[in-house]
């Protein structure tokens, strides 16, 4: 997959690319946690953020290859950070997945779609069955 272009909105970008095994999500909550504290995010925020992306790279893990890639982009903006995580994995079935965090069947399998999503201000999958999987997550600071 392409890397996102920087835009004028944001001014400040880190990537970050941890192998997809569940070892390495430690270092993609400390990541995220230090790109978010240069912005105005209480401690509740900046621990919501790291929760968010433990999720997303469990998430990453179960359902992409083992030999597969999760690359996190953080992008800072005035007011928000913007989290991407891509992998190569084909992603859940989110329309599956409801409002309380239970599959239709009751099973809580997606719970971290779920918890990303009270998480996050805002939320967005894309799947692609060539490129992979696609989250994007914003956290915006409240003033």
């Amino acid at each position: 997959m392409n890397p996102l272009p920087v835009t004028d909105e944001f001014y400040g970008r880190v990537d970050v690319a941890i192998p997809a095994k569940a070892e390495w999500v430690a270092v993609a909550r400390l990541t995220v946690a230090a790109v978010a504290s240069r912005l105005q995010f209480s401690v509740e925020d900046i621990e919501d953020v790291k929760l968010a992306i433990a999720e997303a790279c469990t998430n990453s893990i179960q359902h992409g290859a083992p030999s597969d890639t999760i690359a996190i982009a953080c992008e800072v903006g005035n007011d928000e950070l913007r989290i991407t995580v891509r992998d190569r994995g084909q992603g859940l079935r989110l329309e599956s997945v409801g409002e309380t965090g239970f599959k239709e069947d009751g099973r809580t399998e997606e719970l971290g779609v779920f918890l990303i999503r009270a998480l996050m201000d805002s939320v967005e999958y894309r799947v692609d069955a060539r490129e992979g999987t696609e989250l994007v997550m914003i956290k915006r600071v409240l003033a």
